[in-house]
């Protein structure tokens, strides 16, 4: 169980490599603008904004990584991030776009759970 918990840690914090990637990145490119349904003129004028979001999807995976890296001491840790991922996507969801309930928040949830169980 703690081996598939970790696995599903692992994949949370890929994914958000992944939206730091398309936010500081790939923002303004044509796969960026597709996957966030932008213009050239809308990504050109919001792209330090999502600079700052893919920075903060950045120290998402790195605690999520640190989670992972300290054993059997990361349960809390992996607990704290996951839960900060569940609250941006819940957030996200309700302010932004409802898919992002379903990339984010979904699978931290059903990582808090494994990793909850796995832990108790």
């Amino acid at each position: 169980m703690k081996s598939l918990a970790d696995g599903l840690v692992g994949l949370v914090a890929v994914l958000h490599l992944y939206f730091l990637i398309l936010e500081m990145f790939l923002w303004t490119k044509p796969y960026g603008r597709r996957v966030f349904g932008l213009t050239p003129e809308k990504a050109a004028v919001t792209r330090s904004l999502a600079a700052n979001q893919g920075l903060y999807n950045g120290f998402l995976a790195a605690g999520l990584g640190w989670g992972l890296l300290a054993g059997t001491d990361g349960y809390t840790i992996k607990v704290f991030f996951l839960s900060c991922v569940i609250v941006a996507g819940v957030f996200g969801a309700a302010t932004a776009s409802r898919k992002i309930l379903w990339v984010q928040a979904v699978p931290g949830a059903l990582a808090l759970a494994l990793v909850c169980a796995a832990n108790h």
